[in-house]
């Protein structure tokens, strides 16, 4: 116990003991230091997860872009960010870019992938007024976003929502995205499947 306390580790492993005093001490190490204790059985193979920090520097760019998007606000440790760029090692050391930088510096054209996905919604009377639910539905869940309505496509980042379909007939809702807001796209998607059913 002492030399736990002395060496602060992430984890224990004990080994070579009698089994009823190793769950014993087991027990003892997890109640009094928060740990994760094993006790693997001779030739048993056992498996610590670690975590591990990597130092990677960001570049101004991105990092002002990212302040930028979210109003200069603090980090809020409750609430995930998603920071776009692509981690360049150079020289044993990492760094964050700006997407189209780390193209230009690696002389490369960028490439970008689009998704879409086509929902089937019954909502009687004009697509216009489909649209506007599908509109206040989306602001009210993404109230952090700026969310907008432009000849009749929604928007948020590069999430394009369409409505198309006569008054009677049920509507069809296209739902596009490109790869980088692929977490957004998918929870826009989502949340539209719901109010369809």
């Amino acid at each position: 116990m002492q030399l736990i306390q002395y060496c602060e580790p992430k984890n224990v492993m004990l080994v070579h003991g009698e089994a009823a005093k190793m769950e014993f001490l087991k027990e003892k190490i997890k109640k009094e230091f928060d740990l994760e204790c094993y006790m693997p059985a001779n030739g048993e193979t056992c498996v610590v997860n670690t975590s591990m920090t990597i130092p990677v520097d960001v570049s101004l760019k991105l990092l002002k872009a990212e302040a930028q998007k979210n109003n200069s606000l603090p980090p809020d440790p409750k609430r995930p960010r998603v920071m776009h760029g692509v981690l360049v090692m150079k020289d044993n050391s990492m760094c964050l870019m700006d997407v189209d930088d780390a193209c230009k510096e690696a002389g490369i054209n960028r490439h970008l992938v689009r998704f879409t996905s086509t929902l089937r919604m019954e909502d009687p009377g004009p697509a216009s007024k489909t649209a506007e639910k599908l509109l206040q539905l989306i602001k009210t869940r993404l109230k952090d976003w700026h969310v907008q309505l432009t000849e009749g496509s929604i928007s948020v980042e590069s999430v394009l929502v369409k409505v198309e379909g006569s008054e009677e007939e049920q509507k069809n809702v296209y739902v596009s995205w490109d790869n980088q807001d692929e977490e957004l796209g998918s929870y826009i998607l989502g949340l539209l499947k719901t109010m369809g059913h």
